[in-house]
Order: C-alpha cells, then sequence, then structure tokens
C-alpha cells in the first residue's frame, strides 16, 4: 500500500519499519522530494562550493615493491597526516571483483522490496547481515537518501552461513572475495602508518586493530531534488581505515583545511571515481592511537537525479573487546596525550547512537 508522504509515520513505516527503503519511494514516481528528506541549508551540497578535485593524492602501491618505495612510504603518510582521504591504483585488488561488487550490489537492490526485508535488523535470520536505510532513521531529523545492505566479517565460514545466498547473485561470496583480495593491502598500508609512527607492532595486536569488519552496499536512488538532500551526512568513520569502491557516477565530497566549521574556513573537494582505483581514508580509530597525527577527515556523499548510484565500503576497525588510546611511544614523545583509552566497542556503540554530525563522535574519546 502506497504511503501518504505528507504523513510522518506514514512514510516512516512504508520506508524504515517495512524495508521498501528510497528505492520503494522512487519507485512510486516521485516528482519531488518528501518533507522528511529535505535537509537544513547548512547539511546540504552546493557543488558550486567546492574546490575542484586537484589535490587528491593517487599513489601505485606497486612501486612498494621497488626503488620508489621511500616516496610511496611519504606520500601515504603526507596524506594520512595532511588530508586523511587518498586513491590507491595497483593495489592487488582484480578489477572483476570490484565490477563485480558493483554488479551485484545493482542486483540486490533492483530486487523487491519483500526479498530485501527479510534482512531488516530486527528479522534477520543473521545477526551478521543488516538491510536497511539512511543512518540511524530513528533519531534523524532529515533522513539521507540512501539504502545499504551492511555484512559484518569475522571469518570466512561464519560469514557463509550468514543466510545471505539467495538474495541475489551471492552477494556474500563476492563480499568475500573483496575481503580476502584486499586484506594484504590493508595490512600493508597499517603497517606503514603505524610504523611511520615510531611504533613496533607484533602481529597479534595488529589484528586486535583490524579484526573487526564490515563491508557495506551503498545504494543512492536518483533523487527529483539533489540539491534538497543527502546521500550521506558530513561524517568522520569509527575505524582504523575505510577502503571504498565507488561506481563512476561520483559524489563523494572530503573536508580539507580547518576541520573547525565554525570558523567559515571549511573546503570541500570531490573525489571523483577512477576506474580500477580505490578510495583509502583514515577512521578516528586511527587518529586516536596516532594521538591526532593521522586524520580522519570528514566526508559526505550527494545525491544525483540521473542513475543510481552506487559505493562499497569497507571499514577496517579494532575487535570490540580491544582498548585503544594514544601508542605510549607517541605520548611520551609528545608530552601529552590528545585522546583517553576507550573500548573501541562503546566507541562504536556511541558512534550509532547519534545520528552523523562531523567529527562530534571524536568527543567520545577526547580529553
Amino acid at each position: 500500500m502506497a504511503p501518504n508522504l505528507n504523513d510522518d509515520n506514514s512514510l516512516f513505516n512504508f520506508v524504515v519499519k517495512e524495508g521498501n527503503g528510497v528505492k520503494g519511494l522512487v519507485d512510486l514516481g516521485l516528482t519531488e522530494v518528501p518533507d522528511r528528506y529535505i535537509q537544513p541549508p547548512h547539511r546540504r551540497i552546493n557543488k558550486q562550493e567546492v574546490a575542484g578535485s586537484l589535490e587528491i593524492v593517487t599513489i601505485d602501491l606497486s612501486e612498494l615493491d621497488g626503488p620508489n618505495h621511500e616516496q610511496v612510504v611519504k606520500a601515504i603518510v603526507h596524506a594520512s597526516e595532511t588530508l586523511g582521504f587518498f586513491q590507491v591504483v595497483n593495489h592487488g585488488v582484480p578489477l572483476e571483483v570490484l565490477e563485480s561488487l558493483k554488479v551485484t550490489a545493482h542486483q540486490f537492490f533492483g530486487q523487491p522490496a519483500e526479498k530485501k526485508a527479510v534482512y531488516l535488523k530486527e528479522v534477520s535470520p543473521s545477526p551478521l547481515v543488516k538491510y536497511g536505510t539512511s543512518f540511524v532513521p530513528e533519531n534523524e531529523k532529515a533522513l539521507e537518501w540512501k539504502d545499504y545492505l551492511s555484512m559484518m566479517y569475522t571469518n570466512d565460514a561464519d560469514a557463509r552461513e550468514s543466510g545471505l545466498m539467495t538474495a541475489s547473485k551471492n552477494p556474500k561470496e563476492v563480499v568475500l572475495e573483496y575481503i580476502n583480495t584486499s586484506t594484504e593491502m590493508v595490512q600493508k598500508l597499517l603497517q606503514i602508518l603505524i610504523g611511520s609512527l615510531g611504533v613496533n607492532l607484533d602481529d597479534s595486536r595488529l589484528h586486535e586493530l583490524m579484526g573487526f569488519n564490515l563491508v557495506n552496499m551503498n545504494f543512492y536512488p536518483p533523487c527529483p531534488n539533489p540539491d534538497l538532500t543527502i546521500g550521506v551526512g558530513s561524517h568522520s568513520d569509527a575505524g582504523m581505515l575505510t577502503v571504498l569502491l565507488q561506481d563512476g557516477i561520483g559524489g563523494l565530497y572530503v573536508k580539507k583545511g580547518d576541520q573547525n566549521a565554525s570558523t567559515g574556513n571549511e573546503v570541500w573537494v570531490e573525489i571523483l571515481p577512477m576506474h580500477g582505483a580505490l578510495v583509502i581514508n583514515v577512521g578516528d580509530s586511527l587518529q586516536i592511537l596516532s594521538n591526532g597525527r593521522y586524520i580522519s577527515a570528514e566526508h559526505r556523499a550527494r545525491t544525483t537525479d540521473v542513475e543510481s548510484r552506487v559505493s562499497v565500503p569497507r571499514f577496517i576497525s579494532p575487535l570490540l573487546t580491544v582498548k585503544i588510546g594514544p601508542f605510549p611511544e607517541l605520548v611520551a614523545r609528545d608530552g601529552v596525550a590528545r585522546y583517553k583509552e576507550v573500548i573501541y566497542g562503546e566507541y562504536l556503540k556511541n558512534y550509532f547512537e547519534k545520528s552523523l554530525e562531523g567529527k562530534k563522535s571524536l568527543d567520545f574519546a577526547s580529553i
């Protein structure tokens, strides 16, 4: 039954509780965005106000094994200290895996609503798989123009038992291949970034810091009024690193320069899609561990009125029971700890209890 778009409860039930999502709204033939999706002016993305995309660093990871090793290391570290974002090519993930991820995402979200609603968090056959819309719709005044499928990864065996096989073209198998072919790259990047801090970690500690993984398939249907909405609100990620696959449509923006919006100096840069590239960004956990040397940059996503867009982020995070705080070596060197020690699971719980709002998630660990 079609919702009453002018009634908040009717709209919320249709989109969130019944699992129709934004895709269900679009399928109704909308010609304008419902009020519940109209963002306040300060949260909207004005394409005329962004600074372009020329400063996004693209790094060829194959050169880590050659004479340019040190220059590549410096580029990775510099990008993580300044913008918190960079793109990588020749990263070891086969291009056919990346293409399969995009195709599978479109196939999953193209299914009838009742097939996707099976994976709503209240009824999903597996605690590892969740389908939903927006970020935390129960806590948001204005909803994001986005549906998602989230898959938690602990190990291959659990993932294969997660009950997602019949949803579409085997999304969990594609996601497993994505994880297995990108893990070596993630380990290299973390070893470089942590090693450049003068910190030595054994394999067990490194595993603790990257042992909890989420892969999302994000779906942004075409929007009749993209200037009034957002795909994802401004935020930083909670974990260590995020590996993001974009499709060719674009719409990802990162905040550079002064990270304090109250000064009025914020500048947004678009990360234009590059075929075969993966976008890497620093998360809050790595900013905390590095005592603020590495930057978990704010980013957000725009909607489009042209066609459906997909993106596939892999969030690499510490195990939920692990304590994160500035590395002792850095506190000794800096003479101050800029963050307190917190349990990552508690940090993540706080992160998901609120709507996205810049880097306010870091307040939980700030001193």
